[in-house]
């Protein structure tokens, strides 16, 4: 059993761990309130871009384009060129966040003959590169403080290798956050785009008997030249999307492991002192019986030496 010095340390040691994991929850859930922040004060931008796609799909449906699913050489291959982005944290203390996701990232690879993983976060790049899978050496992002800008670079150099037919499709595998306290691993395709996400409206349309007339929409200089740039838009609206949305899971799940850390440091606390409080009660008691002891012996000493004396003055 510990002594009482080695507990006290231990408690002040505890004490100590806990004002960092109780500044890191407060830094955590401040972060996790910018982001949702930032999604809010985007989304509608990017959801007008989505309606703009969706109305010229609408009105052009014979269009075939390089950015979106319906071309028929796309469908001719057996053998697709696929391009992983995983974007994980840049650090640990997150509870499962970074192994959740890759783990999916794990399962895509084994169901893929021909990839390349672009990592977002320093964890997963280490992780992918000590298993030496295919990790592009020329892209190094990190997953902190997303911005749009970083999105646009990202969505131009993806584009490019797309139009150049350096890769057949692109996976985004990220977190989304579900509530305050639960996030789920994501995978979408990013390109080419499906077309069915965007004519969903269009069953519904046709159901109520709306006519789609061509003339009715007018497009200058082309419906291809205006998906072209929409797409770029919608790409980069998407990757800014889910670098935010995983930051902010990530802080979340690092909120909820830093509560769990300081509830169990408060449950350490309670059983050091309980020690701490049985180990001074048994000094204390020990300190009393010792004092009681001696006051005895020094009691039953006195008394022999009296009973000489006694003896004496009777004779």
């Amino acid at each position: 059993m510990p002594n009482a010095h080695e507990i006290l340390n231990r408690i002040k040691s505890i004490r100590d761990t806990m004002k960092i994991t109780k500044a890191m929850y407060m830094v955590s859930s401040m972060k996790v309130q910018k982001a949702k922040k930032k999604l809010a004060d985007t989304l509608p931008y990017f959801t007008g871009l989505q309606k703009q796609i969706e109305e010229v799909l609408l009105h052009f449906p014979e269009i075939h384009h390089l950015y979106f699913d319906n071309r028929i050489e796309d469908e001719r291959e057996v053998v697709k060129r696929r391009y992983y982005i995983v974007i994980t944290g840049d650090k640990g203390m997150a509870g499962p966040y970074n192994l959740n996701v890759i783990k999916k990232a794990r399962e895509l690879f084994a169901g893929s003959e021909d990839y390349h993983v672009y990592c977002v976060g320093e964890t997963g790049r280490h992780v992918f590169m000590a298993e030496h899978l295919p990790v592009a050496t020329d892209f190094r992002m990190s997953s902190n403080n997303p911005s749009v800008h970083r999105a646009r670079v990202m969505c131009e150099m993806l584009t490019e290798r797309y139009r150049n037919e350096e890769v057949d499709e692109i996976y985004v595998v990220y977190t989304r956050m579900r509530n305050s306290v639960s996030s789920e691993v994501q995978v979408e395709q990013l390109l080419p785009l499906r077309t069915s996400r965007f004519l969903t409206s269009q069953v519904l349309n046709s159901k109520e008997g709306r006519a789609i007339n061509c003339s009715e929409m007018e497009i200058l200089p082309s419906p291809e030249d205006v998906l072209e740039t929409l797409v770029r838009n919608i790409v980069t609206g998407f990757l800014y999307g889910a670098m935010v949305e995983s930051q902010a899971s990530e802080e979340s799940a690092r909120m909820m492991s830093m509560k769990t850390a300081t509830d169990n440091a408060d449950a350490m606390l309670a059983e050091l002192s309980r020690q701490y409080n049985q180990f001074r009660q048994a000094m204390i008691t020990q300190e009393i019986t010792e004092v009681v002891g001696g006051a005895k012996a020094l009691q039953k000493k006195k008394a022999k030496k009296k009973r000489p004396k006694q003896a004496a003055e009777e004779t």
